[in-house]
């Protein structure tokens, strides 16, 4: 027959650190009180041994040690300070950049709006001039045209209707006219490229 095993009863780890505080002061306890039937007695022999391993020693040495733990503990403070100070600070600065930002897009909006309305009104002032050169006399637009750069001329051309633009090419030196045809041409034929 097999024998069922057991578990092994485990010490809870309570008890083992109670235990274990319960020696720890009993130690302190009873190296205390055997120091102090040692002084009694005079088996110290000079008050120098009693110096450094007294409780004045290590008060003092716990005294030195709080004392330096304090200045590091305002030393941390000091820089968690400032660390949200700066953290203050770019917070600000980051709402403030936001709002700039947010500015600069109404401002782009508004400018796009403003650039629209000039070209449109550009536009119509381009549209009504050329519509004031096709109604004018061939001879008289012709005129007009013979003192404009040949780019600028073959634009309002180039929007004119064929019948009055011919017309007022034909009243044109034959060099401002072929010039004129030649941007004209050149904005409605592909070069083809070598």
């Amino acid at each position: 027959m097999t024998e069922i095993s057991r578990p092994k009863a485990r010490v809870p780890v309570a008890w083992v650190l109670a235990g274990l505080f319960v020696a720890s002061g009993l130690v302190r306890f009873v190296g205390g009180t055997a120091e102090a039937i040692a002084l009694e007695m005079g088996d110290i022999r000079s008050s120098e041994a009693a110096e450094t391993h007294g409780p004045a020693k290590d008060a003092g040495l716990l005294d030195q040690v709080f004392a330096e733990l304090r200045e590091r503990e305002q030393s941390l403070d000091a820089r968690e300070h400032a660390l949200d100070l700066r953290s203050e600070e770019l917070n600000t600065l980051s709402q403030n950049a936001r709002a700039q930002l947010d500015e600069l897009t109404v401002a782009e909006a508004r400018l796009r709006e403003t650039l629209a309305l000039a070209q449109r009104a550009a536009e119509n002032d381009v549209a009504q001039l050329t519509s004031v050169y096709a109604s004018m006399k061939p001879k008289d637009a012709a005129a007009v045209f013979e003192e404009m750069a040949p780019e600028f001329a073959a634009g309002f051309l180039g929007r004119m209707q064929p019948e009055a633009a011919g017309k007022i090419i034909a009243g044109l030196q034959p060099s401002t006219a072929y010039s004129i045809s030649v941007i004209l041409a050149g904005r409605n034929v592909n070069v083809p490229t070598e």
